[in-house]
């Protein structure tokens, strides 16, 4: 891993919300059925709120029914996980294998190909959508009123 540049606390306290910060940095946990994610379709990457690097795609999301965005399989290396023993169960956390950010938790109930379920918490990820191919064919993108 190269040299990083990482946010101090305070730069963190001043540009995520006070959810992000709680889960990214304390270890919480948004209450399920409520983050923005939890039941988003949309085709893009999704990235760490901290620190912006890519950590799952979109074609690897699925609908696990625990009420968080469920992956089957993160970014190759942008995932490390240690043992988290809190609150009386043994369980693996996920973490941001570039700033150390909090993500979620990853169970062995998931699906082919891997059975994995990497439950993440919508607050630690930024999704950067694909774009789309409905736009209008006619439009050349000038906006200028044509009675000008």
């Amino acid at each position: 891993m190269t040299d990083r540049t990482l946010p101090t606390d305070a730069e963190l306290r001043e540009r995520l919300t006070p959810e992000q910060y709680e889960v990214t940095q304390q270890k919480g946990t948004e209450r399920a059925f409520t983050g923005v994610y939890w039941d988003c379709h949309d085709d893009g990457t999704y990235r760490c709120i901290v620190c912006d690097t890519p950590l799952f795609r979109s074609n690897t999301k699925y609908e696990s029914g625990t009420g968080w965005p469920s992956f089957w399989e993160p970014i190759e290396g942008a995932v490390t996980t240690e043992s988290d023993t809190s609150y009386g169960m043994v369980r693996t956390e996920a973490l941001c294998a570039n700033c150390g950010a909090h993500l979620g938790h990853v169970f062995d109930d998931g699906p082919n190909p891997t059975g994995q379920r990497y439950c993440m918490n919508s607050a630690s990820l930024r999704l950067d959508r694909d774009a789309t191919d409905d736009a209008d064919p006619t439009d050349d993108g000038d906006a200028s009123d044509p009675s000008d």
